[in-house]
């Protein structure tokens, strides 16, 4: 609401405003430039605004792919595994826990996230973006970094959040992983907001489109061909 951002002498949002509803999947366009990305960011935290607001109802769990993906000796099933914090904290805490009470809580949370299916559901992300089981149990330091970032990704869809933030996840995957992603994106019960140059992806996954236009985020109903039809599509490119 009211949103405000100048980076240096350049305005990238002058009191813009937009509402999300929980389960919409969102496609952020605008050209090169526009501040789609530093959006995200201000939504997640990461930057402050000079003005405005930013609110969300109740305890809402945001995920996104981190920049650094995960490296080192751990095996990307671990990896991926490990996303889930609130999922790795519980086991973690049952192995010592000796309150009976508490215990009790842990298992009935645990049974709730469905952490007993976390391995079939973590192997299944990444069978998806292309690991075989032998590739899931090697250890993550040994791929190149464009696999590393797929299993940042499978991190970040495993951990299932209320607001799933991705920008530009298409990039690193081949169109057999892409087609994989969409389909899944499809399926995902929760609120995604998302960046992307993949029209297709656009097309396919979006019910919306917030367009950042002129310092403004204005709000469309459909898929990004819906959009191109009301607006100048060139604008974005």
């Amino acid at each position: 609401t009211d949103l405000s951002l100048r980076h240096g002498e350049r305005v990238l949002f002058d009191r813009a405003g937009a509402a999300i509803s929980a389960g919409e999947k969102i496609g952020l366009v605008g050209r090169n430039g526009a501040g789609k990305s530093t959006l995200l960011k201000l939504i997640q935290g990461e930057y402050e605004a000079d003005g405005g607001d930013i609110n969300m109802t109740g305890r809402m769990r945001i995920g996104s792919v981190p920049q650094d993906p995960p490296g080192g000796d751990i095996p990307v099933i671990e990896a991926v595994l490990a996303a889930d914090v609130e999922r790795t904290a519980l086991l973690a805490e049952a192995e010592t826990c000796h309150d009976g009470a508490r215990l009790a809580d842990i298992h009935m949370r645990l049974d709730e996230i469905g952490a007993a299916a976390g391995p079939s559901r973590a192997a299944s992300i990444l069978s998806g973006l292309g690991f075989d089981t032998a590739a899931q149990a090697r250890p993550c330091g040994e791929f190149s970094g464009g696999w590393r970032m797929r299993v940042a990704l499978a991190g970040t869809l495993f951990s299932d959040p209320d607001l799933l933030i991705l920008d530009e996840p298409s990039n690193h995957l081949d169109l057999e992983a892409q087609l994989w992603l969409t389909e899944h994106l499809k399926r995902f019960p929760h609120t995604l907001l998302m960046v992307s140059h993949d029209r297709d992806l656009l097309n396919d996954v979006c019910d919306h489109i917030i367009h950042i236009d002129q310092q403004k985020l204005v709000t469309y109903t459909g898929n990004y061909d819906t959009f191109t039809i009301n607006t100048d599509w060139a604008t974005y490119y």
